[in-house]
């Protein structure tokens, strides 16, 4: 439910590692990438296949001779930003592919953009493949046009996304994913291994996994095996975790056996952090959600994975607003955020998606209280945010460098996923540091949500 950021498109992106030089006479392509992680490694792929053809990629619209715009269309405010981002692309370009999720509504882009080239849903790389050979053909030169065993990144060298699967298995009343995006469908574990060691060896060093419901990352596959490797998230973890980058693993449902990856946190095969859509915690607002209402379980959960691994972070999202939410369940969710303490928050005010069974549903939500439950949410999370962050002025820990300008190195600390959570500021002593590098710091000041250190030794 979350857009890339500015500095992560990349017709915007300074540190998006699309950095070629055009040869004389090559066909190049642009790309616009908006939605989730997901739709960025879709991207990624696309812009792989691309380059492997002998297309040069543009970071901007002049430089292109079409451009690819890859959609978001899971909220109608993601439908906006993407017909936007399409109108966008034909003024400055006038030759634009769609692909991507609002893909898969292609009368909807064409009604507002009947311009467009060809319309692609999500995933379907062969139909972008094809549409771009019909409107900029390929002129490969096998000589010159090399390209890294890691392919086309869209992030900052030292990390990447790392997606196991597609689609989703669940009937949550808001979501229209597996409409979009289709059932669980996941890779082999082998060649997921495969791409990480490739990204590992291209100097990769925290590899972010992702997937609609990683917990679930090989139970369409029975968990078997193949080539050595098992899909099920727990040997996937461990064989990703002996590769010796950082691994941080992104919506884990709250399933009983996510027990078993707790053990490999506290062993330090993947990071203490667990990122969980827990979306409310009323049992009443989870059973109109059609998730599993058993809230009560989900803190005593949380108790024993603190009690395995007493350093873990513990990231999750809620819908505030949902059609019928009294004032008592909202209460119930601030109460229960009180006691889980969670250490990373995100909330969103429900909207109605088209095509959502969400939308049926009685008792709607005024957008007025809607603000007030997200702004007195929001003001819970901080509070318990800024005292958790207090609590570690003092601590000796290992944080990884993102980008260095002339007042401060800006780093994660295990703790952080880029661009969602918070940052470790390193104000001082920080001339000889790269970008990449994983140091050792102090932390030494605190505030809501980010926190500065100095290097040790």
């Amino acid at each position: 439910m979350t857009s890339n950021p500015p500095d992560l498109r990349p017709d915007l992106a300074p540190r998006a590692r699309i950095s070629d030089t055009p040869r004389q006479g090559q066909p190049t392509i642009g790309m616009v990438s908006l939605g989730c992680p997901k739709a960025l490694v879709d991207s990624e792929r696309i812009l792989t296949r691309l380059r492997a053809e002998g297309y040069g990629i543009s970071p901007d619209y002049s430089g292109a001779d079409a451009v690819i715009v890859n959609t978001c269309g899971f909220l109608d405010s993601a439908k906006a930003e993407s017909l936007e981002a399409i109108g966008e692309a034909l003024n400055e370009n006038g030759k634009v592919i769609v692909t991507g999720c609002l893909g898969a509504e292609p009368e909807y882009i064409t009604g507002v953009h009947p311009k467009v080239l060809a319309v692609t849903g999500p995933h379907q790389y062969e139909q972008v493949l094809d549409a771009v050979h019909g409107a900029v053909p390929p002129d490969p030169d096998p000589f010159v046009d090399l390209m890294p065993a890691s392919g086309v990144k869209l992030t900052p060298r030292h990390y990447s996304y790392l997606k196991i699967s597609e689609g989703c298995n669940h009937k949550c009343k808001f979501c229209i994913i597996p409409d979009m995006r289709g059932k669980l469908a996941s890779r082999p574990a082998f060649a997921v291994v495969r791409e990480a060691e490739k990204l590992v060896e291209s100097g990769v060093k925290e590899l972010l996994v992702i997937s609609q419901d990683t917990s679930a990352y090989g139970l369409d596959r029975q968990h078997g095996s193949e080539r050595g490797h098992r899909s099920h998230i727990t040997d996937l973890a461990r064989d990703l975790g002996s590769l010796g980058a950082w691994v941080r693993l992104h919506y884990v449902y709250p399933y009983p056996f996510v027990r078993e990856l707790i053990p490999l946190m506290a062993e330090g095969l993947v990071l203490p952090y667990l990122d969980i859509p827990f979306q409310h915690a009323d049992p009443k607002t989870l059973k109109r959600m059609a998730r599993p209402a058993a809230a009560e379980r989900t803190l005593d959960r949380i108790a024993e994975w603190r009690s395995i691994c007493p350093d873990i972070t513990l990231r999750s999202t809620f819908i505030v607003g949902y059609p019928g939410e009294t004032e008592e369940e909202f209460q119930t969710l601030l109460d229960w955020m009180d006691e889980a303490q969670l250490d990373r928050v995100g909330c969103f005010q429900y909207e109605n998606v088209e095509g959502a069974r969400s939308n049926a549903l009685p008792d709607h939500v005024p957008d007025e209280v809607k603000q007030d439950r997200w702004e007195r949410f929001m003001a819970k999370a901080q509070e318990i945010s800024e005292a958790k962050l207090a609590a570690k002025v003092g601590q000796v820990m290992d944080v990884i460098v993102d980008e260095i300008d002339e007042d401060a190195a800006t780093c994660r600390t295990k703790a952080d996923a880029p661009e969602i959570d918070g940052n470790l500021f390193i104000d001082e002593g920080f001339e000889n540091l790269s970008v990449g590098d994983i140091v050792t710091v102090e932390v030494d000041e605190a505030g809501e949500y980010d926190l500065w250190g100095r290097l040790t030794g």
